[in-house]
């Protein structure tokens, strides 16, 4: 199983989608450009097609995946109509041949979007000799479950809140959200144990504006790892590294001057 502890004193930089600000976000390009970034771990999403095909996408919204080049939702589109308008756009088993024959040094960070996929995901990590390499995030802790129960060399971790807002797209998370997510600080180490507890996860990913100290250390006594998502200000880095999480996901791995592997 993958681990997630610090390295140096430093947590581990995950890159976001790859390297979200320098190349086309969950592609094969974008996870060239992190591996080149020497991250630590490369995450990017992983959807569902209505045609049961496992695609790198964030959500159903089209312009996201198509990279501004058609509007809409993805909706019953198959891969091949997809990427007429997103001729990049990789599958599951081809970010997974980048991972095992070029990115042989570097974690993998599956963010799974869809649920029901967990025996197929398992699978094609089990294919490709991946899985102890992986790890695997969800803001459903059924999700996270199963797919421990299913091959526990993925090491499972719980995402919270769920991105329904795309609040790792925004610069700050603007300032209703902002407002939000501090209302929900306080009660997140209570809601960090149920969750763990929910979905057998080993570990925890955070909107960093909820990585606080007491979350850390109350992950930290039941055994599981902190993620830190999505860093943009050099002032968010400094915080979630005094409050001791373990990993901060970053469009730009060299942002903040962090070395890597």
């Amino acid at each position: 199983m993958i681990s997630l502890d610090r390295r140096d004193g430093r947590p581990l930089v995950i890159g976001h989608r790859g390297a979200a600000a320098l190349a086309p976000e969950n592609t094969i390009r974008g996870l060239r450009a992190a591996h080149a970034a020497d991250v630590d771990l490369i995450e990017f999403d992983l959807l569902a097609l209505a045609t049961g095909e496992l695609v790198l996408a964030h959500s159903d919204n089209l312009r996201e995946l198509t990279h501004g080049a058609a509007r809409g939702k993805v909706g019953g589109r198959t891969l091949a109509e997809l990427r007429e308008v997103a001729p990049d756009l990789p599958t599951l088993d081809d970010a997974l041949e980048f991972f095992a024959d070029e990115a042989t040094d570097v974690g993998i960070h599956v963010d799974i979007k869809s649920a029901g996929f967990e025996a197929e995901i398992a699978n094609a990590l089990g294919r490709f000799g991946l899985a102890e390499r992986t790890l695997a995030s969800s803001f459903r802790p059924r999700v996270v479950r199963r797919l421990a129960e299913l091959d526990p060399h993925v090491r499972a971790c719980i995402a919270f809140p769920q991105d329904r807002l795309s609040i790792s797209d925004r610069r700050g998370s603007g300032p209703l959200v902002r407002v939000g997510l501090r209302s929900l600080r306080a009660v997140t180490p209570r809601l960090a144990a149920r969750l763990l507890s929910r979905s057998g996860g080993t570990a925890l990913a955070l909107h960093h504006s909820l990585a606080s100290a007491a979350v850390v250390e109350q992950a930290h006594r039941l055994g599981a790892r902190v993620v830190a998502w999505t860093l943009e200000h050099p002032d968010d880095l400094a915080r979630v590294e005094r409050a001791g999480v373990d990993a901060v996901v970053v469009n730009d791995p060299g942002m903040f001057g962090l070395r890597s592997r």
